[in-house]
């Protein structure tokens, strides 16, 4: 087995389910020891048990939403009251409304926002300062290709998704001397429960995601964790400013 993050500290939000927790999985089995994070509290505590069954993990974890300042705040502390220090940010929380852009309502925009964009905003400005002060750190958005193919019914998720590959540019320059990495891992369509139930219940616009995928079928989550795992790890410590597409060639250069 590659223990090659052990003794690291990861935190990976949106983790009680999904990509998320295939991340946390990863993770636990390169060696890291994890702080996750999920406004599911349920979830977020069958996911603790599995990863602690599973992999041996040791696991800290934080219930809450994290476009809510204070909560992020909680969440990035707990690392370091938890295991001393914190290496690795793992900003996938997020999940989209997935809806042509003029059947959106205001609540829906709202929400699309503060999911997929407040969420890595705050995590990510609290965990600064603490990979500053230890000269290294490893942080790691989740982004979308649909950014760059503008996919169906996708407007207002590209909106904040977009913002997301604009921060890590900006950041990635602004603290590439501190020791610190900043890139996105941008998946196309992925074989996630949403996923599934996108199929199920509309197998038409299903369809249509996969059709801008060469390959012919959806990313397995692993896929995405992989790449995850390899930038948050010394062997990417020249990789910062990129949003890294796991895309089955949907988008390409």
């Amino acid at each position: 087995m590659d223990r090659k993050l052990h003794q690291n500290v990861a935190i990976v939000t949106g983790a009680a389910k999904g990509i998320g927790l295939a991340i946390a999985e990863r993770l636990a089995r390169d060696g890291a020891r994890l702080v996750i994070a999920d406004l599911d509290e349920g979830g977020l505590m069958r996911a603790v048990n599995h990863l602690k069954r599973e992999y041996r993990a040791e696991v800290a974890s934080h219930a809450g939403d994290l476009s809510d300042q204070g909560t992020a705040e909680r969440t990035i502390d707990l690392a370091g009251e938890a295991f001393g220090r914190l290496d690795i940010l793992v900003n996938n929380a997020g999940g989209g409304i997935i809806k042509p852009f003029a059947e959106h309502s205001p609540e829906t925009l709202k929400t699309t926002i503060d999911r997929n964009l407040w969420t890595v905003l705050w995590c990510s400005w609290y965990a600064v300062p603490k990979m500053r002060a230890q000269r290294y750190g490893r942080i790691i958005n989740l982004g979308a290709d649909s950014v760059r193919n503008g996919l169906w019914d996708h407007a207002a998720y590209n909106a904040a998704k977009g913002g997301v590959h604009g921060l890590t540019t900006g950041m990635a320059r602004e603290f590439a001397k501190d020791g610190i990495t900043v890139n996105t891992v941008a998946p196309c369509a992925v074989n996630t429960p949403q996923m599934v139930a996108i199929t199920k219940n509309n197998p038409e616009l299903a369809a249509k995601f996969v059709s801008v995928i060469p390959m012919g079928r959806p990313a397995e989550m692993e896929e995405v964790a992989s790449m995850v795992s390899y930038l948050a790890s010394a062997e990417a410590s020249f990789v910062t400013g990129q949003v890294i597409s796991v895309n089955g060639g949907s988008t390409m250069l």
